[in-house]
């Protein structure tokens, strides 16, 4: 089996000369850069690295601001526990709104 697995192998014995190398191409270095290292750096587009547009932030702050006014609908509810209308009925519309405008403004596509 050790045979099998060497069978295409060469092997030297002391009175065979060791086989010649095959000759190879050399190889040309690749020129160097003319541009000098120490220069201004590269400036990428600020626009494509951001991963929302300016209209993205903005309905993001607007969401912000009815999710909080959500709460302070409910705050103003005057029953006991806050068990009326406001509380009940209106707050949490106005803050699941506010959620709804969250996850559009994540989902849009920025503007170019």
């Amino acid at each position: 089996m050790a045979k099998d697995k060497l069978a295409g192998v060469p092997t030297l014995t002391r009175n065979e000369p060791a086989p010649k190398p095959v000759a190879t191409v050399p190889v040309q270095p690749k020129p160097l850069s003319t541009r000098p290292s120490f220069g201004e750096p590269t400036r990428r587009d600020t626009a494509a690295a951001l991963p929302f547009g300016r209209q993205n932030y903005t309905l993001m702050l607007i969401g912000i601001g009815v999710i909080l006014a959500g709460f302070f609908i409910m705050s103003l509810d005057k029953e006991e526990f806050g068990f009326g209308f406001l509380g009940l009925t209106l707050g949490p519309i106005v803050v699941m709104g506010g959620f709804m405008l969250e996850f559009f403004a994540i989902l849009a596509r920025p503007k170019a």
